[in-house]
């Protein structure tokens, strides 16, 4: 009995320059297009609804994957990049006991609002966000968008069906 809705779609990736919570600027694709299987998700740093329990869950799956198959790439984009500084991303990312494979990425505004449309997760402003998580298995792989909020053993549970 899920609270979410899980659909199937195709994105476009635009073609942007990000920066990691090391500082270091990342090409979108070199993020999005990889080998690996991916889960994403939209927070930043001073929300205080939504994101902490879309870290939480994120921080749940990765421990109850553990190193299980291919090892999956977690990404969290801040969608408040004036605010969130690679710094305040490492300092989240510790809060969450994120893993050495989950990237924490920001970026300037227009960039992140690009990347926001290309997921179809812009709703005009931070404070109106809602919770999305998207994961596929591979590059070359649809993406499953998951709307609403999982708990770490649904977002385990998706994972698996799309990671055969």
């Amino acid at each position: 009995d899920q609270d979410y809705l899980r659909s199937v779609e195709e994105y476009q990736l635009p073609s942007l320059k990000l920066v990691d919570m090391h500082g270091v600027t990342v090409p979108v694709e070199d993020v999005l297009n990889s080998d690996q299987p991916l889960m994403v998700n939209f927070i930043y740093t001073s929300c205080n609804t939504i994101c902490p329990i879309l870290s939480a869950t994120f921080s749940s799956a990765q421990q109850q994957m553990g190193e299980t198959g291919k090892p999956v790439k977690w990404v969290s984009f801040s969608i408040d990049p004036e605010y969130d500084t690679p710094a305040r991303l490492r300092e989240y990312a510790q809060r969450f006991h994120a893993g050495d494979n989950w990237q924490f990425i920001t970026g300037d505004m227009d960039q992140i609002i690009a990347l926001q449309k290309a997921f179809d997760v812009y709703f005009g402003s931070k404070a109106n966000h809602k919770p999305v998580t998207l994961m596929r298995a591979g590059k070359d792989q649809p993406w499953v968008r998951l709307e609403g909020l999982t708990s770490g053993a649904e977002l385990v549970a998706e994972y698996r069906q799309i990671a055969k």
